[in-house]
């Protein structure tokens, strides 16, 4: 009986660490939704501050300006490039064969908290091949879920699963904008290709070292998703929060007119697929298809055409692509200001003098080692994308500085890349910038999940910085390659 007694002892107390884990968490949320200015603020912000960094180590106003203005559209291919992997991946996550795929997977698991673990392996997997699919599959993974009643799955744990694809190996996939970027010397801009070279996924996100991170991350992330759902007792189904169920749809209006029947064949889809799946059979029996797949527009291109496949019909593709539109708003106007960054951290400097990139990264030679260098910039990194939530703009900012103090410190630059991949994940699991698409589908707020994904920073942030750090060990440095 005092054995009996003093594990109820125990379960009470764990559950109250955990309700209070669940209070702190949503305290946090309440107060960014209060006082957590738009992301487009901290762009907008970044450039008044380096700005004035460029001033403070001796550039002229005027040329700071002019490389402010140079930089600006600097990143054009590259932000339109980013825009249509968030409308490919949104086109075909709610095409019709996704939607009777999710309604397969849904009927999967058997209790609430295996279904939470189940959205979580979904997310993360998903989120190596297309970061947009992954958030929007899984959110409307969860709602087909949350229709099944019997299975009392607790619908902020299973809206905060679907987003760790997003907060924890996005960045590790082949979506990955940093990796993407040094694969692709054309969306580099020419001042940082000077600096960083050109660096291919077999030594980023193919590296052994980054994939074993990668099933260290899912390992941990599905365990704390199974913990840390509320029990069936605790759970908060969709239905007890008040929110709809109803399909998700994309609406598609009968031909009212004989000029409409065109939209509404798949004849121009099907001639536009079998033209476009010539050229990417040459792509990819030509070149190593990691190779070839590692192009941003070659991949954005096989997930447009299979967007068209999967919607069948031009109108359902069109009303498809005009919903996914919104979500690419912040990446439009945000990615400009990065550009005008990048020029003047690397092209605003005194005549006689170093610009600021340059500055940066002689520091952070001086207070960093061969040794350390992974984990302090792996945690410089989660500080700086708690701010500017975006994986390539803010790789543009950081990559001349970091590049450069990994040349000197003699640190692998692939892994340098990783090192910026992994870390700059973490912050999304707090930070709701990134929740806007998922929560848009789900109907929840961003206090509603943050209690769950904060409990996956915790545990998150201390393991990265440390792989980071004991992997690095393993690698070997090798000279930029150059074009």
């Amino acid at each position: 009986m005092k054995e009996l007694s003093h594990q109820q002892d125990m379960a009470v107390a764990a559950d109250h660490d955990a309700r209070g884990l669940e209070r702190m968490a949503a305290a946090i949320a309440r107060w960014s939704e209060r006082w957590f200015p738009d992301a487009y603020l901290f762009a907008a912000i970044a450039v008044v501050l380096v700005a004035i960094g460029a001033l403070a180590v001796g550039a002229p106003v005027q040329r700071v300006g002019i490389a402010f203005g140079d930089g600006f559209w600097s990143l054009i291919p590259f932000t339109m490039q980013m825009a249509i992997v968030a409308i490919a991946g949104y086109v075909v996550a709610v095409s019709p064969p996704a939607a009777r795929l999710i309604a397969w997977l849904a009927r999967l698991p058997s209790n609430g908290r295996a279904a939470v673990a189940f959205v979580a392996l979904v997310s993360i997997a998903l989120s190596l091949f297309n970061w947009a699919i992954s958030l929007i599959f899984s959110g409307l993974l969860v709602r087909a879920l949350a229709r099944r009643t019997e299975l009392r799955m607790d619908y902020r744990a299973a809206g905060a699963a679907a987003y760790l694809g997003m907060g924890a190996t996005w960045a590790l996939g082949l979506s990955s904008s940093a990796s993407q970027l040094q694969a692709n010397p054309d969306s580099l801009p020419k001042a940082l290709l000077a600096i960083t070279g050109v660096i291919p996924f077999t030594e980023t996100i193919f590296l052994p070292q980054s994939m074993l991170m990668v099933g260290a991350l899912t390992a941990v992330s599905l365990l704390i998703a199974y913990l840390s759902a509320p029990s069936e007792a605790r759970a908060k189904t969709a239905q007890s929060l008040g929110i709809s169920l109803d399909e998700t749809a994309i609406d598609v209006a009968a031909p009212s007119r004989p000029g409409d029947w065109l939209e509404h064949s798949p004849l121009i889809t099907l001639l536009i697929v079998a033209l476009g799946s010539v050229w990417a059979w040459h792509e990819f029996t030509t070149k190593n298809p990691l190779l070839a797949i590692s192009n941003l527009n070659t991949y954005n291109f096989v997930f447009l055409l299979g967007g068209m496949l999967l919607n069948w019909r031009p109108r359902r593709f069109l009303n498809a692509v005009a919903k996914s539109v919104p979500s690419v708003a912040g990446v439009l106007i945000q990615f400009p200001l990065y550009g005008g960054i990048a020029y003047m951290l690397t092209k605003a400097a005194a005549p006689t003098g170093l610009p600021l990139s340059d500055h940066l990264s002689h520091f952070f030679v001086t207070v960093s080692s061969h040794g350390s260098f992974p984990a302090l910039m792996g945690i410089y990194s989660a500080i700086l994308g708690f701010f500017v939530p975006s994986g390539g703009g803010k790789w543009i900012i950081e990559a001349p500085y970091v590049i450069a103090a990994a040349r000197d410190l003699q640190v692998h630059l692939g892994w340098a890349v990783t090192v910026y991949n992994s870390a700059e994940a973490l912050p999304n699991l707090i930070n709701p910038f990134w929740m806007l698409p998922l929560l848009g589908v789900l109907g929840l707020r961003a206090r509603d999940v943050v209690g769950f994904t904060f409990t996956q920073f915790v545990v998150h942030l201390p393991l990265v910085i440390f792989m980071l750090w004991i992997l690095a060990g393993t690698l070997t440095y090798h000279p930029p390659v150059t074009l």
